[in-house]
């Protein structure tokens, strides 16, 4: 295992890779720890603040390009925004269910399911994990 692919990689694929380990982390702590706490709350606004770096970089990720620069994780970022939207509102007009489902969807589509593609030979979270 090595970081040197990822680290000699375009600035915004580090970024993103390391805000979504970090986002992958907290939100296994937030999804363990006592709900509607001060410190789920703040660590809530952390866990968000890391998903809209993890979203917002990808755009300025290029190696999958189907149409143009873009690809189908630029859709998922896309989504991802708007539920983050969507589950920060939930949080604020006390729809906690609504909260707890957006919140949850968002870890496992976004940060789970995704995150397993990036391990795929040729991408370079494989090179960084199995090596060339």
């Amino acid at each position: 295992m090595s970081l040197t692919p990822l680290l000699e990689a375009a600035p915004a694929i580090p970024l993103h890779a390391f805000a979504a380990m970090a986002a992958f982390v907290l939100g296994i702590v937030q999804l363990a720890a006592p709900k509607g706490t001060l410190p789920h709350r703040a660590l809530g606004w952390t866990w968000v603040g890391l998903m809209l770096v993890v979203a917002l970089s990808s755009f300025w990720i290029h190696q999958i390009r189907l149409v143009g620069p873009w690809s189908p994780i630029h859709l998922l970022s896309i989504f991802a925004l708007v539920m983050l939207v969507l589950g920060v509102t939930a949080a604020r007009t006390r729809n906690v269910r609504r909260h707890k489902i957006t919140m949850i969807s968002i870890f496992f589509g976004a940060l789970v399911i995704a995150g397993l593609f990036t391990f795929l030979p040729g991408r370079i979270m494989h090179e960084v994990v199995f090596g060339p």
